[in-house]
């Protein structure tokens, strides 16, 4: 074994995976995994605690790196593990140095030592938003492609902006260049991602918006099939953006929204900057420049202050909406943050609100499944008897295909979470 990657979190962390195991691999490292870790919830930071300890039991002999947002926010706590050798910073990690620094501090004897253990600076200092070029992402049949990264915004829940630093955008040449790349070495689907993905371009020359960056991607690599975008702010989207929605066929027909609530107090509460009235209206506006849109979203279960009453204005969200894919996080303090100084939801009802969410929302895909039957789509597959479709459907493949391919099924019928080619 030379470098193992375990990635927690979002897809930019997918992104930079890849990017770390070359670097690693590039310094000579060997019998090493790294941890890229999340620290979105205390839950993600638990699951790669757990996860280290998992390897260190497993592999007793390899030598455990952590990196990401979680050791970017936590440092302290990674240091103090004993399973873990050696720390890197959001920065460092994408750093050729770094790595070579990482390979002779983990050949020296002794590197254990706390004192000894952890490469994190100030993520708040850095600048540049340059990203690195991959060839493709192993194991996986899309593509990813950081466009952004860091956020300028402070939303009273959210912790990740102090694991990511302040917003900065990849230059559009660099954005082109790489999703080339990716589609030359086989991807059939891209997707831009980033951790604030529509605040791209506030930063460059002439301040372009992702509109207009969606256009030169699909513009300069004709023969990208498919062009997807990772979760994106309602308030933020551009009219280039709308028009690429509306206009373009190889932009794909799903958008997962940061919503987070659909009350207003508990709106201006978490720092938000879009009223219940903003997300309808968006979904409504969008839906009619593109009918065949499906849209997901992000919704918090039980934020501090939150009654019942405000709860049912997000659970009405959901069907006011017209949501599809819901992701519910139940809330969950994170040091450091405002929100987590605010009067606390009893967990009881934390749990039962988060259900309810969910309950609702396996009723929207229900329904969403149901209006697939009969239909043929066009499906990526991600393994040999799985895909999704260009809105984002999961599929079971009854003819095998090949990972990586485009394939047209017909939908046969559903088992509730998926459909089923005929």
């Amino acid at each position: 074994m030379s470098v193992d990657v375990v990635t927690f979190g979002c897809r930019l962390n997918t992104f930079e995976s890849e990017a770390i195991r070359q670097r690693a691999e590039a310094a000579g490292l060997a019998d090493t995994v790294v941890v890229n870790s999340c620290a979105v919830t205390g839950e993600a930071v638990r699951q790669t605690r757990q996860t280290i300890r998992k390897l260190k039991r497993e592999r007793p002999g390899t030598r455990v790196v952590v990196t990401g947002c979680a050791a970017q926010t936590e440092t302290a706590t990674f240091v103090a593990m004993p399973e873990v050798d050696r720390v890197l910073g959001n920065a460092e990690k994408l750093s050729d140095q770094a790595w070579r620094e990482t390979r002779v501090a983990l050949a020296r004897e002794g590197a254990t030592d706390p004192a000894a253990k952890a490469a994190v600076d100030d993520i708040m200092t850095v600048r540049s938003g340059a990203a690195p070029l991959i060839d493709a992402i192993e194991g996986r049949a899309r593509g990813f492609v950081q466009v952004q990264n860091g956020c300028d915004h402070r939303c009273t829940f959210c912790i990740i902006p102090f694991g990511r630093g302040n917003s900065r955008s990849v230059a559009a040449e660099d954005v082109v260049a790489q999703v080339r790349r990716l589609a030359r070495h086989g991807h059939r689907e891209v997707v831009l991602t980033g951790v604030d993905l529509t605040s791209y371009g506030a930063d460059l020359p002439e301040r372009p918006r992702l509109g207009a960056l969606v256009k030169r991607v699909l513009a300069a690599v004709p023969e990208l099939p498919r062009l997807r975008l990772s979760s994106i702010d309602s308030v933020e989207a551009d009219p280039d953006l709308l028009d690429a929605i509306a206009d373009e066929p190889r932009l794909m027909p799903h958008l997962h929204l940061s919503l987070q609530a659909g009350d207003d107090l508990i709106l201006k509460r978490m720092k938000r900057r879009h009223t219940r009235a903003d997300a309808i209206a968006f979904c409504d506006t969008v839906r009619r420049l593109r009918p065949d849109m499906v849209f997901g979203a992000d919704i918090i279960a039980g934020f501090p202050t939150e009654t019942e009453a405000m709860f049912q204005n997000s659970l009405d969200l959901v069907d006011a909406c017209g949501l599809t894919f819901l992701h519910v996080f139940p809330f969950s303090p994170r040091p450091g943050t405002p929100a987590a100084r605010m009067p606390p939801v009893d967990g009881t009802a934390i749990k039962d609100r988060a259900m309810r969410l969910r309950l609702r929302g396996e009723a929207r895909l229900a329904r969403h499944l149901d209006g697939e039957i009969g239909h043929t789509r066009r499906v990526l597959a991600e393994t040999a008897d799985s895909g999704r479709t260009e809105q984002f459907t999961p599929v079971r493949l009854v003819m095998p295909a090949t990972p990586g391919s485009l394939v047209d099924v017909t939908v046969a019928s559903h088992d509730g979470r998926r459909l089923v080619a005929a």
